[in-house]
């Protein structure tokens, strides 16, 4: 069997980000992969711009990776007790491509964030804003990095076992649904 193709988007566009660590821990711990980092530095979505231009590159290259990957991994922080407007960018742009890449792909979510809560209330309106596509969204176990900033060593790697554990956890639960067809 060959290597399944594994995307991982970070809401956050901070190079350093900690859900962009996260979703690298993530690939890390889903095992033998090849592992894309998508590009969210989108322009703004404009129906008057698309109706003028069509879809700029970035977001059909965006569309592109969504569509020939096995899995997908989103991390996103959270800001205002929502997923942020970065994230939302970019899945209402890729709403637009036809055909829709992410219906049934096996998705996972995540966040990392400050606060105490590690991003949970953004984790579910990410959820709410995937229901339209009609993903095949892996259910638990819920990971959520709170106080992130202190959760990764010099590395980028997770500092906590219960957090490694949990996510390894969601990773296996995700190539099963991917195996799983």
């Amino acid at each position: 069997m060959s290597k399944h193709r594994l995307l991982g988007m970070s809401g956050s566009l901070r190079k350093d980000a900690t859900n962009r660590l996260l979703i690298r821990n993530a690939a890390r711990l889903y095992g033998d992969a090849e592992f894309t980092e998508a590009d969210l530095d989108l322009p703004l979505f404009n129906a008057d711009n698309e109706e003028v231009h069509g879809a700029p590159d970035s977001v059909v290259r965006l569309a592109g990776q969504i569509a020939v990957a096995d899995a997908v991994i989103i991390s996103t922080p959270e800001y205002n007790r929502m997923l942020s407007g970065v994230l939302k960018n970019a899945l209402d742009w890729v709403s637009r491509v036809k055909p829709l890449p992410w219906t049934g792909k096996p998705v996972a979510v995540m966040s990392a964030a400050a606060g105490r809560a590690g991003g949970v209330r953004a984790q579910n309106s990410l959820v709410l804003a995937m229901m339209p596509f009609q993903p095949r969204l892996i259910t638990g176990p819920e990971m959520a990095v709170a106080g992130s900033r202190q959760e990764f060593d010099d590395d980028g790697q997770l500092k906590s076992e219960r957090y490694e554990a949990t996510l390894k956890t969601l990773m296996e639960k995700l190539q099963a649904e991917v195996e799983s067809g």
